[in-house]
């Protein structure tokens, strides 16, 4: 890691730049790392059309005995591209903060379309609990988190309630339950994230990925809302966090304005963490500081 860094996360501890300038240069947080964690990599967490849709788990070498708070990550890429492994520097301050972390792919538009994406990524987390006391979690620090496409993917798990059917393909895919039940998440971090599908399928903030993923079936604006975090907004939902730059050129910053609004009217905690100037993610390197910042902030005043 650079000794420039604005600030660093190690083992949960937030380190100034003047003790970090002390460390040795001899990558003694990617030591400290690898003697902390193991990975288990490309796991099946569903096969549905034909696609095996697989997670990665890094999972910290105590959780053997101690179940550790877990993230569960979703990339990004419009539901139609983007990789897992391409999203591995999203993940990594969750690592320095001592967290187990699921990083999960799941059906593009080429593999499925819409809802394939939510129904694999509601999937994906019922398998994690699933599995819990193999992978070391602790069900009751789950936060779930994405960028873009994964940002409505982390709020369609934490939002969208089970009620609405997405979970019944997961019988198939590895979950031991038989029954669609969705477990509830301790927070959700959503990085400028889709919060209305059906507003970007036409009209001013019309997206061509959007129009793409959801297709061009009659009933597509059902779809798409049925698909939509906005939707779901009631009270009782767990803790929500916004990040977004409020000059996005990809993802309409007034979507999670109104979503902010809409939580804030139903009783929901929730904070829409604003980058003014900011575009769609690949913020400058003070701009993604202060947002873990706010981040860490965020996770110890819920409890995390």
């Amino acid at each position: 890691m650079a000794r420039k860094a604005a600030f660093v996360f190690l083992a949960g501890w937030l380190i100034a730049p003047a003790a970090f300038a002390q460390l040795s240069p001899t990558a003694e947080w990617a030591t400290h790392a690898q003697n902390q964690y193991v990975v288990q990599a490309n796991i099946t967490y569903l096969t549905a059309t034909g696609f095996d849709a697989k997670l990665d788990v890094y999972r910290r070498r105590d959780s053997a005995t101690v179940p550790q708070p877990t993230l569960v990550f979703y990339h990004g890429g419009g539901w139609i591209g983007g990789t897992k492994e391409a999203s591995f520097m999203s993940i990594m301050p969750w690592l320095e903060m001592g967290w187990n972390v699921v990083n999960v792919e799941y059906r593009m538009a080429r593999n499925a379309l819409a809802p394939a994406a939510v129904e694999d990524a509601q999937c994906a987390l019922r398998f994690i609990v699933a599995q819990a006391k193999n992978y070391g979690v602790d069900t009751n620090k789950i936060v779930v988190a994405g960028e873009s496409a994964g940002g409505h993917l982390a709020l369609a798990v934490g939002m969208i309630p089970a009620t609405s059917g997405f979970t019944s393909i997961c019988a198939g895919g590895g979950f031991t339950g038989n029954d669609n039940s969705l477990p509830r998440v301790a927070a959700i971090v959503n990085w400028y994230g889709i919060t209305d599908v059906n507003d970007m399928l036409g009209g001013p903030n019309a997206r061509s990925y959007a129009v793409q993923w959801v297709g061009s079936g009659h009933d597509r604006e059902a779809l798409a809302k049925s698909v939509s975090p906005i939707t779901y907004v009631r009270a009782g939902l767990p803790p929500i966090l916004s990040i977004q730059g409020d000059a996005d050129p990809i993802v309409p910053y007034s979507q999670n304005v109104r979503l902010h609004e809409a939580l804030k009217k139903a009783g929901v905690v929730n904070e829409l963490f604003t980058i003014p100037g900011g575009g769609h993610g690949n913020f400058k390197p003070d701009e993604r500081t202060k947002a873990y910042v706010k981040i860490r902030e965020f996770l110890s005043k819920n409890g995390l």
